[in-house]
């Protein structure tokens, strides 16, 4: 098969349905939806987990009160946000992947990153700044094996690098990490502002 050009990538994705019998099968029995938001010019990479419901429904990355705690702490708006000549925001997986029976997010399918991933990254040749959302992000493009808080942790080292991409693991902004966010008041002290320094240094340039 014939590489994808850069400019068709978010087309390809967009039109990849490898999962329709896996999310089929799940509690949410829905058809895939790719969500790709992101052109080869992008100089800030956002990489999430996978989109939720609301994603799903809506076909905007982050349209949801995650998105809404996730531009504060970058400190633009919703129209830098989603300006894909300056932001690709690429999730570890394209497509809402469901809940288990019990109400549970899955995880993302390790089939989108394979067929995917590398592609995107390659073509995302422009990124100075990579904004790294969540476990599943941190272990791609990190290649750690540390849980979501010591990897956090350690963002200068990754923020203030000798020499290539400034890089920020951040925890996942759900409503869910409300309480990791208050046992660790250096992230929001010392990581965020730096953070919003880095996103403005970028766009300015």
């Amino acid at each position: 098969m014939t590489p994808p050009s850069e400019t068709e990538l978010p087309t390809r994705i967009s039109a990849c349905r490898l999962c329709a019998d896996r999310f089929a099968a799940t509690a949410t029995a829905h058809a895939p939806r790719p969500v790709a938001w992101f052109r080869p010019a992008a100089r800030i990479l956002i990489a999430g987990q996978a989109p939720g419901l609301r994603v799903h429904q809506s076909g905007v990355p982050f349209d949801d009160a995650s998105g809404d705690r996730l531009r504060k702490w970058l400190g633009i708006g919703r129209d830098t946000f989603y300006d894909t000549d300056r932001v690709a925001i690429v999730p570890m997986a394209f497509c809402f992947p469901g809940y288990d029976a019990k109400g549970a997010d899955l995880p993302p399918p390790a089939i989108c990153r394979a067929t995917w991933h590398d592609r995107v990254m390659s073509a995302l040749s422009e990124v100075r700044l990579s904004v790294l959302v969540g476990g599943y992000a941190h272990r791609y493009h990190l290649g750690t094996r540390a849980g979501v808080t010591e990897t956090v942790a350690d963002w200068r080292a990754r923020a203030f690098p000798a020499e290539g991409p400034r890089v920020f693991p951040l925890p996942h902004p759900s409503w869910r990490n409300t309480a990791w966010l208050r046992r660790n008041p250096w992230f929001a002290a010392e990581l965020v502002p730096e953070l919003r320094r880095a996103v403005h240094e970028v766009m300015e340039k």
